[in-house]
């Protein structure tokens, strides 16, 4: 595939898990995440608490709660759920993984990260680069016009 291709592809599925972003309760940061393979989603999640928790995410002093996940792993663990695995497969993230969730992002087998948003702290970023997964950032545009 070209890199022109690739481009776009890359941009829609951004623009899908920024879509997919706003299903999320949290009110301080709404992030979305798509797990594809082979041009297909397997997977999606976005940041919220656990299932059957209240679909509150942050307490009373506007601080996230410890227990709220992460969209990149609810896609994890919900590809996992499946039956299916995200081996070789590209991570879109509408914001770059944090520490924990590049952690995450390494043992599932997930080759490629492609993000619009730096998040504050890049650790995770550099953990992933370490890793030997691709890591690329896109900003975010409003036309999905080749690169």
């Amino acid at each position: 595939m070209s890199n022109k291709k690739q481009r776009l592809l890359d941009r829609r599925y951004l623009d899908m898990a920024r879509i997919w972003a706003q299903n999320s309760y949290c009110k301080r940061r709404q992030v979305g995440a798509l797990l594809v393979r082979d041009k297909m989603i397997i997977s999606d999640g976005y940041n919220g608490t656990p299932s059957g928790f209240e679909n509150i995410c942050e307490d009373e002093n506007n601080k996230t709660k410890p227990y709220v996940l992460h969209a990149e792993a609810n896609a994890i663990t919900k590809v996992a759920r499946s039956g299916n695995n995200s081996e070789g497969a590209t991570l879109y993230v509408t914001s770059s993984p944090c520490i924990e969730c590049a952690k995450l992002i390494i043992q599932a087998g997930i080759k490629r990260v492609v993000f619009s948003e730096k998040y504050h702290v890049e650790d995770g970023i550099n953990l992933l680069k370490r890793a030997n997964i691709e890591v690329v950032q896109l900003e975010h545009r409003e036309d999905n016009k080749l690169p």
